[in-house]
């Protein structure tokens, strides 16, 4: 997760408080907005979405891959 810029606390926040939405193969795509105010790979942002693929199983979350995306203000989604 460290190469894409997030913590294993923004997953878990992602999860816990993200917009939840179906992705393939009955798993499930959490998104969150998180304020930034930094640089990331030599640009500034302002938001980074940390949005985690999740299988949701009977008695745990398992998280298949993390995806996180970076905006400048005008660009959040």
């Amino acid at each position: 997760m460290k190469e894409r810029g997030t913590c294993e606390d923004d997953v878990t926040q992602a999860i816990r408080s993200g917009r939840r939405e179906p992705a393939e193969r009955g798993l499930f795509f959490y998104r969150l907005n998180l304020e930034f105010g930094r640089e990331w790979d030599g640009r500034s942002y302002a938001v980074q979405q940390v949005s985690p693929v999740v299988d949701e199983e009977d008695d745990c979350f398992v998280v298949v891959t993390v995806y996180t995306f970076y905006y400048q203000e005008e660009d959040r989604q």
